[in-house]
Order: C-alpha cells, then sequence, then structure tokens
C-alpha cells in the first residue's frame, strides 16, 4: 500500500460517528487535495480486501461526495445513506 493510501485509511478511520468528509477534503488532509477520485478508489480496495481477509473495514460510508451528495459505497448507495442516518439519530 502506497504512503498516501495509508494516510487516507488513517484519515478516514478517525472520522467520528455522526460526522462526515468529502472525499476531497479527505485527500488534502492525507496531502493531496487534488486527489478525491483516487480517495474513492483506495477506500472500495480497501473495503474489499478487508473483506477477503475478514478484517474489520474503517467508517469508509463516512465519506461522501462534495455538496453533501452521497457517492458510491460497496454496499450500495441506499445502505450508506442509511447508516449516515442512523449514526446522526442515535
Amino acid at each position: 500500500m502506497s504512503t498516501f493510501a495509508q494516510k487516507v485509511i488513517r484519515v478516514v478511520s478517525k472520522i467520528l460517528k455522526g460526522k462526515t468528509l468529502t472525499y476531497k477534503e479527505v485527500a488534502a488532509r492525507a496531502g493531496n487535495s487534488k486527489a478525491a477520485r483516487a480517495v474513492g478508489n483506495i477506500l472500495n480496495r480497501y473495503y474489499r480486501e478487508c473483506i477477503k481477509l475478514k478484517r474489520p473495514t474503517i467508517p469508509c460510508h463516512r465519506v461522501i461526495r462534495s455538496g453533501e451528495k452521497v457517492g458510491g459505497y460497496a454496499k450500495g448507495e441506499k445502505e450508506k445513506i442509511k447508516l449516515l442516518q442512523k449514526e446522526k439519530t442515535g
């Protein structure tokens, strides 16, 4: 895993329950504000690897697109919305 990918995973793992960051914000905190698309790809690969190896995952559902749009999620957009709503109300 690249240094940037490791930083992305570290940033995302620290997003508190009920909070979100955009892909661009994660990229900036990881050191490259122009790598928002790469953040999405890193999270997708990391999630799939965790599932394959039966390791705990990070809260990648807390990363959203700019403009408060939900964005992609391995388990589907509806599941991502459900998780985010549950965290904000619970």
